[in-house]
């Protein structure tokens, strides 16, 4: 009996995981194409042909499916960095290449970024639930400036070049900065933490 029961658990489980898969992947591609405010449980349930009970048994609510989505991204912000960073041959290359993809990923997934960034969410950073995609998000940012960081805080000088990459993607996507500078930018945010070495050898 006992034989015959786990079977259908592990079906189980996998049903359920994958009806939570294809929940957040439609909420991620509804987001992307039309905005979170497109993301409802109405329009969900409609997208994805379940009932809006049914969307209820796998989240609380719709932050809730947005933090699922800003988790992905986490994941996959890590998996970028780390992809970019390969085969980098001197620190400063590492941390430009760094920097490109931390760019590079925001513009492409804008919704996605919003998700980890900028909505509300009940997800903790920097403590001790932090989700393992944030921690391993920020690891890579900290590899790339850790080389370049001497003697100083790494962490803290991590949490500055992120604020940096932050606001570079946050007041370009809005029209507050000047257009066709986005590598002189770039480059000089390089340079300054660059610099930091160079200047206490």
């Amino acid at each position: 009996m006992l034989s015959l029961r786990m079977p259908i658990e592990d079906r189980r489980e996998r049903e359920l995981a994958a009806r939570r898969r294809l929940i957040v992947t439609t909420a991620r591609k509804l987001a992307e194409a039309e905005g979170w405010d497109a993301v409802t449980s109405r329009r969900l349930s409609t997208e994805i042909e379940y009932s809006q009970p049914v969307l209820y048994k796998h989240f609380n609510g719709m932050e809730q499916i947005a933090d699922a989505v800003a988790i992905d991204g986490f994941d996959e912000l890590a998996e970028a960095i780390r992809a970019a960073r390969s085969g980098a041959g001197a620190a400063s290359d590492a941390l430009t290449r760094t920097a490109q993809a931390y760019l590079d990923f925001a513009r492409d997934n804008p919704a996605v970024y919003d998700a980890m960034f900028t909505r509300a969410t009940i997800v903790h950073f920097a403590a001790q639930d932090t989700p393992a995609q944030l921690v391993a998000a920020f690891a890579e940012l900290r590899h790339a400036v850790g080389m370049v960081a001497d003697e100083h805080d790494v962490d803290t000088l991590t949490e500055l070049f992120w604020a940096a990459l932050h606001g570079l993607v946050t007041l370009t996507r809005t029209g507050r900065l000047r257009p066709d500078y986005d590598s002189d930018r770039l480059q000089l945010l390089v340079d300054e933490f660059t610099g930091r070495q160079e200047t206490t050898r």
